[in-house]
């Protein structure tokens, strides 16, 4: 993935040059059809996601709970706080999705804890809400 498209998330606008580049080497990029659900409810998370075009829905032991659009972030609570889902999310339009896989994601808690701490600081606002 290319460092510059990480440039326009929100999540990670302050990171420098070279921490985007690091960061760039342990993400994918992904096309989602509308329709397909990228993490379910109870199941074991693997993964978190940025929306970087599209949108999705979140839903919650069935219920709409939330809508995500580019720039939304989902998947980090499973991997920081719990080892399953929470809720699931559902593409609602087709989307472009920057993923990074658990191991990835650990990794770049080990050596980038700037970019670890502005996650954490994220899923504390969310569990705060």
């Amino acid at each position: 993935m290319e460092a510059k498209r990480l440039e326009g998330v929100t999540l990670f606008s302050t990171l420098s040059k070279k921490e985007l580049e690091r960061l760039a080497q342990w993400t994918d990029e992904i096309s989602v059809p509308e329709g397909e659900e990228l993490a379910s409810q109870g199941k074991f998370a693997h993964e978190f996601f940025v929306i970087e075009d599209g949108s999705a829905e979140v839903r919650k032991d069935g219920d709409r709970i939330a809508e995500l659009g580019p720039g939304d972030f989902f998947g980090e609570i499973a991997l920081l706080e719990t080892d399953r889902r929470t809720a699931s999310v559902v593409a609602t339009t087709p989307m472009s999705v920057i993923v990074m896989a658990q191991r990835e994601f650990k990794s770049m808690e080990r050596d980038m804890p700037a970019v670890a701490d502005r996650i954490r600081a994220a899923i504390r606002a969310r569990l705060s809400e």
